[in-house]
């Protein structure tokens, strides 16, 4: 059963229904079922946001895989973009196809980073899978195998997504309001 949105002061719009999210899913697990049907295959995300999309794309994918999980962190006081792995892969990628699953994709810095990181590991394909992609925003050129949605460049929460750590849980994608943001 799909969760109700209502607008609110919190939620000005919703930007992308569950059923939607749900649907689309199923079209990228059943895509990577074909891709990569005889093929060692492992799904990487970050924490914590992609944690939600993965779950659920996993199950859509009808084949043996693996999942695997990293975390990192901006270095504190340093300048945008600057990244560091504060968890790293517990297995090995040498050799797999792996599949970066990311919740969100803007300017794509910290992609980008993860990338050249996970490259230097020598998998046998590299790929990335995202769920919600604000290409307006992007920086950094990302070879993107998997997109599930194109969205505006607004300040969004949901499926993942958080402001200030909540929110992750809605099974939609909603736009904060101007008010609690200030933007």
């Amino acid at each position: 059963m799909a969760t109700p949105f209502a607008p609110s002061e919190l939620f000005s719009r919703l930007v992308v229904t569950e059923d939607d999210i749900q649907r689309r899913v199923g079209e990228l697990g059943a895509a990577i079922a074909v891709d990569h049907r005889a093929s060692d295959l492992r799904l990487v995300t970050v924490l914590r946001g992609g944690v939600f999309f993965l779950a659920d794309l996993c199950r859509a994918i009808d084949l043996p895989l693996q999942v695997d999980f990293l975390a990192v962190s901006s270095y504190a006081g340093d300048a945008p973009g600057r990244v560091r792995v504060v968890k790293d892969l517990d297995d090995a990628i040498a050799g797999a196809n792996v599949i970066v699953v990311e919740d969100i994709i803007d300017t794509g810095l910290t992609l980008n980073y993860i990338l050249n990181n996970l490259r230097a590991r020598q998998p046998a394909t590299l790929e990335v899978c995202t769920m919600f992609d604000k290409d307006i925003r992007r920086i950094v050129d990302l070879p993107i195998t998997y997109r599930g949605f194109s969205i505006p460049d607004r300040y969004v929460v949901g499926y993942g997504l958080d402001h200030a750590g909540r929110f992750r849980n809605l099974g939609y994608i909603a736009e904060m309001s101007r008010e609690v943001t200030g933007l």
